[in-house]
């Protein structure tokens, strides 16, 4: 019987929702030397356009060092100003075709909350990748939508885009979301805004 080769690079590492000091950057380089991230989104809701470059291009630095895909959320003309590796586009933002125009052949990834009929949606736009959730509480961002593991069998039988599980993921639930097939998991909270960790201390336990 053939092994399955498990995926090590696993997580899909969001931004917290302010970057508030420089220490941030050094905890950032230290959470992708563990190499176990595949993304790094910049998610800064309320941000202005200068702050994000600046930001933008210091986080681009570290995930160049780690061989880290860096997107940008919601904006794919932030996205091309920061020549980053693509955009993450939910179901209220430019829409995938427009984002095509803008990117070219970047990596676009959008959101499909609990919905296959968003799925296939995505699929024929040509999405790079789909992400579910949120599948468990999440204090991140306000849950409009919740995404059982069904979903994740459902959309594994229609297409062989990557998928990733949003919302709430921590030590005690990734695992199952691992076992049934999520490609990746989009982890911010358990990271960034972790009680109990630090962010290396926190990543390492995901293993």
């Amino acid at each position: 019987m053939k092994k399955i080769k498990k995926n090590i690079k696993f997580i899909y590492l969001i931004s917290p929702n302010k970057i508030k000091t420089n220490n941030f950057y050094t905890e950032l380089d230290q959470v992708l030397s563990t190499k176990k991230v595949s993304f790094f989104q910049l998610r800064l809701k309320k941000e202005t356009d200068k702050n994000k470059i600046s930001i933008g291009k210091k986080i681009k630095k570290i995930c160049k060092k780690y061989k880290v895909k860096f997107l940008i959320n919601d904006d794919p003309i932030l996205a091309k100003k920061l020549n980053a590796d693509g955009c993450h586009l939910g179901q209220k933002d430019t829409e995938i075709l427009k984002a095509r125009k803008i990117l070219k052949n970047k990596i676009i990834g959008i959101t499909c909350h609990n919905s296959i009929n968003l799925a296939k949606k995505a699929i024929k736009g040509g999405a790079d990748y789909l992400a579910f959730g949120a599948f468990y509480f999440s204090k991140t961002k306000k849950i409009k939508y919740t995404a059982n593991l069904k979903i994740l069998k459902l959309a594994k039988k229609i297409t062989n885009t990557p998928i990733v599980a949003i919302g709430g993921i921590k030590l005690s639930n990734y695992k199952k979301l691992l076992l049934n097939k999520a490609n990746f998991l989009a982890i911010s909270g358990y990271i960034w805004n972790n009680k109990k960790y630090k962010p290396l201390e926190a990543i390492k336990k995901l293993k």
